[in-house]
């Protein structure tokens, strides 16, 4: 949520995601292949191209199982948990969801490139975008917000006063790289993640572990969410627990993902 203080410095207190693609496939592009082998009547139990349908296409295409002993779409739930269960994460890696996570600090997205495998970033530039764009996040700890807005407007001006212009005509991006020296950790960071559901999957269970950082802990949860509203068969088996001493719940699981 959008917050201002008193100066009318912009932050935010909880982190905010928004899957912006998903993936979509023709399995009617597969038709020429699939008649070569008898098997043209698969398209028939055609979703519509879902990354589950997607990861179960290339699942079955491993055995050549598309007659009519395949398993069906009614039944890719118990497809999808046995793939995980076997440890066969390859063929999850055939699905990409990429989201828009904001309201996270510059530490959780240090946190959140570490992850590698499976996934891309792209991330708001500190050396290329100024004072107008400038956010920060209150972690989910704070308590004396008073103190934090004080803070967050003592760093504000001191950005601006770096920022203004000299006189000398020096590039913007010269200015903005050496005025974000005195920007915290807890300025914000949009990012866009892409990653595939494998990769997502360890994701999180890492980090939506009882043991992660609070903040992003609470992007986990906010990302698991959006996954699963997006595809209940990709991203089910978890669920989610209240902690004694966090105000973050963590997320447990039954089916785990192999990195």
């Amino acid at each position: 949520m959008l917050q201002f203080t008193k100066n009318q410095t912009p932050y935010l207190t909880e982190p905010e995601v928004s899957i912006i693609s998903s993936p979509s496939f023709d399995i009617s592009s597969m038709l020429p292949f699939l008649k070569g082998f008898g098997y043209q009547n698969y398209v028939d139990d055609s979703w519509g191209g879902t990354g589950e349908e997607l990861c179960k296409v290339a699942g079955q295409l491993c055995y050549m199982s598309f007659g009519e002993l395949r398993t069906y779409n009614k039944d890719i739930q118990r497809y999808i948990d046995n793939i995980i269960e076997q440890g066969h994460g390859s063929v999850l890696e055939h699905a990409n969801y990429s989201i828009l996570c904001y309201g996270i600090s510059r530490s959780t997205t240090h946190e959140l490139v570490r992850h590698r495998a499976g996934f891309s970033f792209s991330q708001l530039s500190q050396r290329y975008c100024g004072p107008q764009t400038l956010r920060f996040v209150m972690r989910p700890e704070v308590t004396d917000i008073e103190k934090f807005e004080n803070f967050i407007d003592y760093v504000m001006e001191q950005y601006r006063e770096l920022t203004v212009q000299d006189g000398t005509k020096k590039k913007r991006k010269q200015i903005n790289q050496l005025a974000r020296m005195v920007l915290p950790n807890c300025t914000e960071a949009p990012i866009i993640v892409t990653a595939n559901v494998r990769a997502w999957r360890h994701f999180i269970e890492a980090r939506g572990n009882e043991h992660a950082d609070p903040e992003i802990r609470w992007l986990a949860l906010k990302i698991w969410g959006a996954l699963l509203n997006k595809s209940e068969v990709l991203f089910s088996g978890y669920t989610m627990e209240g902690l004694l001493d966090s105000n973050i719940p963590c997320i447990r699981g039954e089916k785990r993902s192999k990195p």
